[in-house]
C-alpha cells in the first residue's frame, strides 16, 4: 500500500493497453487491396503451411500483412501496372 506521501510525489498513471494490430486502430473489419497471397509456415514446433495476404489499406495507406482463416479463401490479387 502506498503512502500519502508516495502518493503526491509518484501518482498512479494507468497503463496504456496494447492493441494486436494498431494499424487497423481498434476496427476488425477495414476496406483493403490485396497485393500479394502467399502460404507462410510457423516456427519450429508447429507445422502447417498458413494463408497470408499482403494489403493496402485504402483509407491511410498502409501495408500490412492479413492471416486468411479458415479452409478456402476466395481472395484474388489484384494486378497493379
Amino acid at each position: 500500500m502506498a503512502t500519502f506521501t508516495q502518493i503526491i510525489n509518484f501518482p498512479r498513471i494507468p497503463k496504456l493497453k496494447k492493441y494486436r494490430s494498431p494499424k487497423l486502430k481498434k476496427n476488425p473489419q477495414k476496406k483493403a487491396v490485396c497485393f500479394r497471397l502467399l502460404t507462410i509456415s510457423p516456427k519450429k514446433p508447429n507445422s502447417a503451411n498458413r494463408r497470408v495476404a499482403k494489403v493496402n489499406l485504402i483509407n491511410n495507406k498502409t501495408k500490412l500483412t492479413a492471416k486468411i482463416p479458415g479452409e478456402f479463401h476466395n481472395l484474388q490479387q489484384h494486378l497493379q501496372f
